[in-house]
């Protein structure tokens, strides 16, 4: 349908160092999943000082990584953290499969519930998470929806902190979530679908009218993960279990195919380093931060603006 994409390929940014990992202690997420980790990086997200922060989803922890490439641990905790995003403010905000909304304060390492329920209902198990440019909080609620349980959702935290919007259910593994420029438009990657959705969001917090299917995907063991968006509307998608992240255009069309030099377990990417012209990308199975150059600036985060 389209032309092959250019390959581009990535370099090692930073490893999480052995002493840091936790091989042989378990967790109830790898139980859940049958597998033995000393880790497993997600949500990266830079804050104002240039330091890198992901999480271990495995293991409950946080990670602050010095633009050097040195790992330290601000917090670990009976948790799963999955995406991690950071406010105007500089609170750390995290997506916790087990706990919902968690805010850490980077300063003592203090980590506390936020958001456990929506509107009366308990949450699903939340995935990933961004803020608008208003301070509202998009997130996604994927708990163990899939094909055969399409029960994923995805909400709206206002900026006021006490109003939360559905803005779509029957979803089989809502997963990484980005706006669009404009932030009239919510892409949200559906991995059991291998697709990504596009959600049109109403003005005056009216919801969301005729979402669809944005773009269709194909092959990897799982689907698309983490996303993020360039300041000429590109689309950066993680393609989970195959060591990729593809560069479609604001079009939906392929534009890079950037490949990891790691492992295949690529989990979710972030915009850094000088101008935001560097992609960096977690990658789960050799426990590594990867980067690559790109000629358009990401667009600047909520932490950022």
């Amino acid at each position: 349908m389209y032309p092959l994409p250019e390959i581009l390929s990535t370099s090692v940014y930073a490893q999480l160092p052995k002493s840091l990992h936790l091989t042989h202690q378990s967790s109830a997420w790898l139980k859940a999943r049958h597998v033995q980790m000393h880790s497993f990086l997600e949500g990266p997200s830079f804050d104002r000082e240039g330091y890198l922060w992901c999480v271990d989803l495995a293991h409950g922890r946080i990670f602050k990584i010095s633009p050097a490439g040195a790992f330290d641990v601000v917090a670990s905790y009976e948790g799963e953290p999955n995406g991690l995003k950071i406010h105007q403010d500089g609170r750390v905000f995290i997506a916790d499969h087990q706990h919902g909304v968690m805010v850490l304060d980077p300063r003592t390492g203090h980590i506390h519930p936020l958001l456990k329920q929506a509107n009366r209902e308990g949450l699903k198990g939340l995935n990933d998470l961004v803020f608008s440019s208003k301070g509202d909080l998009y997130f996604t609620d994927q708990g163990e929806s899939a094909l055969e349980d399409p029960t994923g959702r995805v909400f709206r935290f206002r900026a006021d902190a006490q109003t939360v919007d559905l803005l779509m259910d029957g979803l089989a593994g809502p997963n990484g979530l980005v706006l669009n420029a404009a932030e009239n438009i919510l892409y949200v990657a559906v991995t059991r679908e291998n697709a990504i959705f596009s959600l049109p969001l109403e003005p005056h917090y009216q919801g969301v009218k005729k979402a669809g299917r944005f773009i269709q995907m194909s092959g990897s063991p799982t689907g698309p993960d983490g996303m993020a968006l360039d300041e000429a509307g590109n689309l950066a998608i993680v393609h989970a279990g195959a060591g990729t992240v593809w560069l479609f255009s604001k079009m939906g069309e392929p534009i890079y195919r950037i490949r990891s030099c790691a492992g295949l377990r690529t989990t979710n990417v972030a915009y850094g380093g000088v101008e935001r012209r560097t992609l960096f990308i977690t990658e789960a199975e050799q426990a590594v931060i990867l980067k690559v150059e790109l000629q358009i600036p990401g667009k600047a985060m909520y932490s950022h603006q």
